[in-house]
């Protein structure tokens, strides 16, 4: 489509009665683009001059000069005439940001941070109609100056909010970050206190007060229960030398192939290892042990457990659609390919899920949780 625009009426460069001008300097720092200032020559007395390259026929001289002395001529913009004001219809707004670069006025078109679209603030614009002249979608138009300032003031308390939630977003990410360094050194000093195997115990008021005395706040569990559960659970395979005999049975079936037999004995395990508890269920000699460590929420309380692993876990996999981006990464790291895409929407195979919950610490939105069965095997709570 070939579109031919005339080209638009411009108002001459504004005349200035050199006996009227008192140098009085109000039309120079008026002057938008910088095209006016103050000259003396050897017949003249010092008065303003206009550069007609630069200037933008705006009528802002002519409005503040105090004596009149400046004369815009008789084609005035119709924003001006009509005491009009030049808004942006950002429904139309292609976001080419032509409007920006020709503005001759410091401040009169922002761009907003939330629509990331140019939006005009009437208190700076000099309506000279530039932006207006060179925007390609036609999307600035004419507009009362009312609802010229209504449009701005909705804008701006827009942008306001956007900042204030950012910020806001800023801050609890902050907290929540050292929330989990609360809870990691919580678990590593219970930890070092306990030699059983199992344990279970409650750190609710630690937890309570060292988030207190950190962050000066005082939280509920239901406030920190979400960054509990998105932290990792300590995970821990040993190899006992003294009892393993070298079979390989451990090797034939490890889902990822992480173990290997190093003759005459014994077994290795790689980094690999997503801590199945295949391995331990079929060694006969008991020469493989699993442990875990992580806090679980129960009756609204706080517990950091130790639990030993003697087989392959019982539960299930679940997963929140709301929450879940279908972005793949669960999907791609699963060891077993037990999880597909579907119509954006994460699929299991229960046959080939080994429970492993590799998936649930791989996910960035925590949208896939491993709920395995409760332990029935601690019985000691401290």
């Amino acid at each position: 489509m070939e579109t031919t625009l005339s080209e638009p009426i411009r108002e001459n460069v504004p005349n200035i009665n050199t006996k009227l001008c008192r140098q009085c300097g109000a039309c120079v720092k008026a002057c938008k683009t910088g095209s006016i200032q103050l000259i003396s020559s050897g017949t003249e007395e010092v008065h303003s001059e206009i550069n007609e390259d630069t200037c933008v026929r705006c009528g802002y001289c002519a409005r503040v000069c105090p004596t009149e002395a400046i004369k815009y001529g008789e084609i005035l913009p119709r924003s001006v005439v009509g005491g009009k004001a030049i808004v942006v219809d950002q429904k139309n707004c292609i976001g080419c940001m032509t409007c920006t670069r020709v503005c001759p006025s410091k401040g009169a078109i922002n761009v907003g941070n939330v629509s990331k679209l140019p939006f005009i603030n009437p208190s700076y614009c000099a309506r000279c109609e530039e932006c207006m002249n060179v925007c390609p979608s036609a999307a600035i138009k004419y507009s009362s100056r009312k609802r010229a300032y209504q449009n701005f003031s909705k804008i701006k308390t827009m942008e306001i909010v956007s900042e204030l939630l950012e910020n806001e977003a800023g801050k609890l990410s902050g907290d929540a970050v050292r929330i989990n360094g609360i809870l990691k050194a919580i678990a590593t000093d219970t930890a070092l206190k306990h030699v059983e195997k199992q344990f279970k115990v409650d750190v609710t008021g630690k937890i309570k007060d060292e988030i207190k005395a950190m962050i000066n706040s005082e939280l509920e569990i239901e406030d920190i229960q979400e960054i509990i559960g998105a932290t990792t659970p300590k995970r821990e395979i040993k190899v006992i030398e003294e009892s393993c005999i070298g079979c390989g049975e451990c090797v034939d079936v490890c889902p990822v192939e992480s173990i290997e037999l190093e003759m005459p004995s014994p077994v290795h395990i790689d980094d690999n290892c997503v801590y199945c508890g295949k391995c331990v269920d079929t060694c006969q000699f008991n020469a493989i042990t699993l442990g875990e460590e992580y806090f679980h929420v129960e009756n609204n309380k706080i517990f950091l457990v130790r639990e030993e692993i003697f087989g392959p876990r019982k539960g299930k996999i679940v997963t929140d659609v709301d929450a879940c981006m279908a972005c793949g990464v669960c999907v791609k790291k699963c060891p077993t390919d037990a999880l597909r895409l579907e119509k954006d929407e994460v699929v299991v195979d229960s046959d080939k899920c080994i429970l492993c919950g590799e998936c649930d610490i791989i996910c960035p939105v925590n949208a896939i949780k491993l709920k395995t069965e409760s332990l029935k095997t601690i019985n000691k709570e401290t």
